[in-house]
């Protein structure tokens, strides 16, 4: 138990990153390349294709679209005129391999063929079209990636005799995403912070029934408790393990996938048990041995033996399928939020005094690793959004956030890779420890949940201050920056109104 704590509260450190940070290529668009065979019906299919809107327009409807025949042209580099065909390109499409020259090279030697566009081939879509412009000021015609599964998939689809139409539709005008992490976000902090003031009115009550003391020592280790001088090691250990992570990230990042794993999926057991104990039938136990002073037998659910086996095969499924950009999303998101509810419930700010010192160091915190490393790092990138994305072009991402990919299911740009909107556990997380104290103090004040309804609701407002500025900005946010002044402020003046500062400064310290 001792290790899995710890294992929780190192995935802890790492649970800051910045929130609803769309994941893109600044330099590439995604758009769609129709492509056509012959039979009838005519067959036709749509892949996804990068293309730099900077340099071509393309247009936004498939009907405005132009139909060009396509070439294969795989099997030469086109790297001089002497790989042009003798009969020429004229108004095709050429399809070339990534390699062994520039594609702007190559889109040079196809323009002088009379190419109307040159399609690269290459093993990942991500790769984007950009490059020194101004050395190939005279190509003019349209440069795109498309991957090597797809090109294969529309050869043996399609056949050799090929016709193609490349258009690049508008995105939707609301991102969606932002309501989906918004409701994900404040369930959890909400559900969480009600959570850990049930277990403070079972602590009340085995106090006030006379329970005997190790049902007492029981409830009370649900806690792990962050005194000031905790809560300060903590951010300096933060500060230090981020900056590692920043250089050793190729091998620190499944460290970190292995913690998560394990972590998760204890935090999700947990809050399935929850419910399943709530739940009245399927009771029926078996004992096992336990070593604990001497083999001793002991009692426990079937059905708890399932879930455990449950919640492990949901982590290990992830971990396995974890890139698979289409559904692996959902898992991560579900043990994430399991996460998030178990460690919210679990770690406890004695006081208020604790909470004003958490909350501001971690906003200092994530201000500077987002808005003041720019001007340390050699690249010029935030250390937070490099690790956000991937530092240095790797393709692991670390899951310590809340992942949802734009809600395009019902678009013609769900054949492409879907960008995504994360929000950082640390987000849900520290907020949500404020807002779990308030609703303790609720508690043991007998104060109506006013704390806890009104720090909630201030952490709803803070988190759509971040999205007004998100969109405004159109770049990554911090989003403590918005939900410490909000919940903190809120909090101050629900209990100087109340004339209970004192009691609520000083927290079971009165």
């Amino acid at each position: 138990i001792a290790l899995l704590k710890s294992l929780v509260l190192f995935l802890f450190i790492f649970s800051f990153l910045p929130p609803n940070l769309v994941v893109g290529k600044t330099a590439a668009q995604e758009a769609i390349l129709h492509a056509s065979g012959n039979g009838t019906p005519l067959p036709s299919k749509d892949y996804c294709m990068l293309y730099n809107p900077h340099w071509t327009a393309l247009p936004s409807t498939l009907d405005n679209a132009t139909s060009i025949s396509l070439m294969n042209l795989t099997s030469t580099p086109l790297c001089n005129l002497s790989d042009i065909p003798p009969g020429g390109m004229n108004n095709k499409a050429v399809v070339v391999h990534w390699g062994t020259c520039h594609f702007l090279e190559k889109a040079r030697i196809a323009q002088k063929g009379g190419a109307e566009a040159l399609l690269v081939v290459n093993n990942t879509v991500l790769f984007p079209p950009s490059g020194n412009r101004s050395e190939f000021h005279d190509v003019k015609i349209l440069i795109a990636f498309i991957s090597h599964k797809d090109f294969k998939d529309m050869k043996q689809t399609l056949g050799s005799n090929i016709t193609v139409k490349m258009y690049s539709p508008p995105w939707p005008n609301f991102d969606y995403t932002m309501v989906v992490i918004f409701a994900i976000a404040v369930f959890t902090v909400a559900l969480g912070g009600y959570w850990s003031g049930q277990i403070e009115l079972k602590k009340c009550y085995f106090k006030t029934a006379n329970i005997d003391e190790r049902e007492m020592k029981k409830k009370k280790e649900e806690y792990l408790t962050f005194g000031p001088l905790t809560v300060v090691v903590f951010v300096v250990v933060c500060c230090i393990m981020i900056v590692l992570l920043y250089f050793f990230y190729k091998w620190l990042v499944y460290v970190m996938i292995g913690i998560f794993c394990i972590a998760s999926a204890m935090s999700l057991y947990n809050c399935l048990a929850a419910l399943i104990h709530k739940i009245p039938w399927g009771r029926c136990t078996t004992t096992i041995l336990e070593a604990q002073m001497g083999y001793l037998l002991k009692s426990i659910e079937v059905r708890l033996i399932f879930l455990s086996g449950l919640c492990i095969a949901v982590a290990v499924v992830w971990a396995v399928f974890r890139n698979e950009d289409r559904w692996a999303w959902i898992l991560q998101d579900i043990l994430g939020i399991a996460f998030c509810l178990n460690l919210i419930k679990t770690l406890k700010l004695p006081n208020f005094k604790s909470c004003v010192i958490l909350l501001g160091l971690l906003l200092f915190y994530d201000v500077f690793f987002v808005f003041i490393t720019p001007f340390i790092t050699k690249n010029g990138e935030s250390i937070m959004v490099e690790l956000a994305a991937g530092p240095f072009g790797n393709t692991e991402k670390l899951p310590v956030v809340i992942r949802v990919p734009k809600l395009i299911c019902f678009s013609v740009m769900s054949v492409c890779l879907m960008p995504v909107s994360i929000l950082g556990f640390g987000d849900i997380i520290v907020p949500g420890l404020l807002i779990a104290y308030c609703r303790r103090f609720d508690v043991l004040t007998g104060s109506s949940s006013v704390y806890y309804i009104s720090s909630t609701i201030a952490y709803a407002v803070g988190m759509i201050l971040t999205f007004v500025v998100l969109v405004l900005m159109k770049q990554g946010q911090p989003a403590l920056l918005y939900l410490v002044p909000c919940t903190l402020i809120t909090a101050s003046v629900v209990a100087w109104r109340r004339k209970e500062m004192r009691k609520f400064w000083k927290g079971n310290n009165y």
